[in-house]
């Protein structure tokens, strides 16, 4: 029963071919599925040509057989024009067993087919949605992304949860988009850097305010940061601030997510980079409308957009930091010894030096500050030499975290806008400049948003207090 299936569907190279193909790829997509359900993790790329490229090649594989059927055919009745015979129409009798055996096997060929194809789409889906696909299928394009997302607060919240979010029609919107991103990585046109922010995202309010609802952080936040000076002693500093969270509580909402309130809507008028905003308009619960604008002219691109969570935070998932806060995470939590003298100061200037690679700035910091040593501190250089080392290392690692010349990012190419430090943030609304025809303005004023309990102080009484 099998043979006369067998001798039809190879008469022809194509259908040939196209048997071969499907066999191979189906073959090889169950042998790859049994292997993983029996616990054995494979990498992102066997994943990738497991469930993207195979089901691919199985598809072209199956087209190929009617094709070939349909060419065979067609040579047959050009031989009959030729004076050879008519080829005989093929006679479905269910009568003769040998009909009835290819019948089922045929059937049984094109069950187990939609079964493959429904399962390697389903874990198609499942890795089009990994972060692993995200940042490590097009290495060089997402790699700054992936790595400050590898150590963000939401490190464990996969890319789709932000930038897809759910719904099917987000889902297909992101993969047609993919699709785009796909011929620019493949003809090496992408952009360097990338630009942001991203303008097709869905409104934050949707994704974010799954985890992050108004309701949920309010009141106020003790925040305490250290700081090291550049002398030699690398003098530790403390500041401490009462922030104003704030939120919505019952009906009414304060501090610095006052805008979260029912009713309360906020738009502004920006530049593209939403850097630079010009108009911002307040709608508040009363049906009141007011106008806040700067004397500056907007250009011709300008954009209206209705603020919502990453017009702040927008840079939840992918944090590039200053060279000095990292320094200064780097003393405090132990990965550089506060005791080497003026380590600080020796770290930002090989910071901020340019390297071609990451291999380059590994290198040359980790050469450098252990020529620094021994030029400088000869007994530290001999005594410390672990310290010296481990501090090379964990420079060479802020650097990799943060620079990546390959796309052109640098330090501080990507500003975040949370606080007034990095960037303007804040004070892109929040600068005095933003006026009504009545002359209300958009309050600078410190307090609106945070306390200052102490700064830049040694020993803040109020640490004592709270011990």
């Amino acid at each position: 029963m099998v043979k006369p299936l067998f001798a039809a569907l190879t008469r022809n190279f194509l259908s040939l071919a196209g048997v071969l193909l499907a066999g191979f790829a189906g073959v090889l997509l169950v042998l790859i599925t049994l292997i993983g359900t029996l616990g054995v993790k494979l990498g992102s790329f066997i994943s990738i040509l497991a469930y993207l490229l195979l089901p691919a090649v199985l598809v072209m594989g199956l087209l190929l057989i009617p094709i070939g059927l349909w060419l065979q055919r067609r040579r047959e009745r050009a031989a009959v024009a030729s004076g050879g015979s008519a080829p005989p129409l093929p006679v479905i009798d269910l009568n003769r067993p040998t009909t009835r055996g290819v019948l089922v096997v045929a059937v049984l060929l094109a069950l187990a087919i939609v079964v493959i194809l429904a399962g390697a789409g389903y874990k198609s889906v499942e890795i089009l949605e990994s972060t692993e696909f995200c940042g490590q299928a097009c290495h060089t394009v997402m790699q700054p992304e992936a790595t400050a997302h590898a150590r963000s607060p939401h490190a464990n919240i996969a890319c789709v949860h932000c930038h897809v979010g759910p719904g099917a029609s987000w889902f297909v919107k992101s993969k047609i988009n993919g699709l785009k991103q796909l011929v620019d990585v493949t003809f090496n046109s992408y952009p360097r850097p990338m630009p942001t922010p991203l303008h097709d995202l869905r409104p934050a309010r949707e994704v974010c305010e799954e985890c992050h609802w108004p309701a949920k952080f309010i009141g106020d936040q003790l925040v305490v940061r250290s700081h090291f000076g550049e002398d030699e002693p690398n003098s530790r500093t403390k500041s401490v601030l009462m922030l104003h969270v704030g939120g919505q509580v019952g009906k009414a909402a304060n501090g610095i997510h006052w805008h979260v309130g029912s009713g309360t809507s906020v738009r502004y008028l920006s530049d593209r980079s939403r850097e630079t905003i010009y108009t911002v308009e307040l709608a508040g619960s009363d049906g009141t409308v007011k106008t806040f604008k700067t004397a500056a002219t907007p250009p011709v691109d300008a954009q209206w957009r209705t603020m919502d969570c990453i017009d702040c935070h927008n840079r939840p998932s992918h944090v590039y930091r200053d060279p000095g806060l990292e320094v200064d995470a780097a003393l405090a939590d132990g990965r550089i010894d506060t005791s080497l003298p003026y380590i600080k100061r020796e770290a930002l200037r090989l910071l901020k030096t340019d390297y071609a690679s990451e291999a380059q700035a590994r290198a040359t910091i980790l050469k450098e500050i252990d020529a620094f040593y021994r030029a400088q501190y000869p007994a530290v250089s001999s005594e410390r030499a672990s310290a010296v080392t481990q501090a090379g290392k964990a420079l060479g690692d802020i650097w990799a975290w943060n620079v990546f010349p390959q796309m052109k990012v640098t330090w501080n190419t990507y500003p975040n806008h949370i606080g007034h430090q990095q960037s303007p943030g804040c004070l892109r609304c929040h600068d005095n400049k933003h006026v009504t025809e009545t002359g209300a303005k958009i309050s600078k004023k410190c307090d609106v948003c945070h306390n200052v309990v102490a700064e830049n102080e040694a020993a803040p009484e109020v640490l004592k207090a709270l011990e």
